[in-house]
């Protein structure tokens, strides 16, 4: 029997699950950053600690992203909300706004090493489509790298074009050559 895959939105509830996936070997991209980067509009302060910047949020009642399980083992996570949510991408030359149009953005995922290659960053994704139109959300903006030879796998946080493409998502601009804008109404009109 296959195992049950299932996406949880990132609470106190699910905390542990977050910091074991994290903790796990491969994960020292994600275990220094703990997707606060795009969130601040500058460098962060020396000695800033990330993770415990993450869980003060995730206290103060957001959810930002979601766990993905396989038969309840954390195995992946996907970092997504309210694109104002995100300073930094204000100010990037590549993922500024395109237009006025309210979006959510997708600016994180992580697979464990353990569970590379088995279409899990497809199902965060599509997980994530469902938490955003749950939510509300009418569009949902995603900042995938676009090359033809594959990066490190650490530096994939963003995606690949085609995992994107095949989950709906369009190209809106393109202000890099390895980089693209794309998008994905959720609702009619959109």
């Amino acid at each position: 029997m296959a195992p049950r895959f299932e996406s949880r939105p990132l609470t106190p509830t699910t905390w542990d699950d977050l910091e074991e996936l994290f903790g796990r070997p491969g994960g020292s991209i994600v275990r220094g950053c703990w997707c606060m980067y795009y969130r601040r509009s500058g460098k962060a302060p020396a000695g800033t600690d990330n993770r415990r910047s993450m869980c003060e949020l995730v206290e103060s009642g957001v959810q930002p992203g979601l766990v993905g399980y396989l038969d309840n083992v954390p195995v992946g996570w996907i970092s997504l909300g309210p694109r104002e949510e995100y300073a930094k991408l204000a100010r990037s030359p590549i993922m500024k706004p395109v237009d006025d149009e309210q979006v959510w953005s997708i600016v994180c995922t992580f697979v464990d090493k353990a569970y590379r290659g088995k279409g899990l960053q497809g199902k965060l994704l599509r997980a994530g489509i469902d938490f955003a139109r749950e939510n509300g959300v009418r569009l949902l903006e995603a900042y995938p790298v676009d090359k033809a030879v594959r990066s490190h796998d650490d530096f994939m946080f963003f995606g690949s074009r085609s995992l994107y493409e095949r989950a709906g998502f369009r190209e809106v601009v393109r202000r890099s050559p390895t980089r693209v804008v794309m998008r994905r109404g959720l609702r009619p009109g959109h």
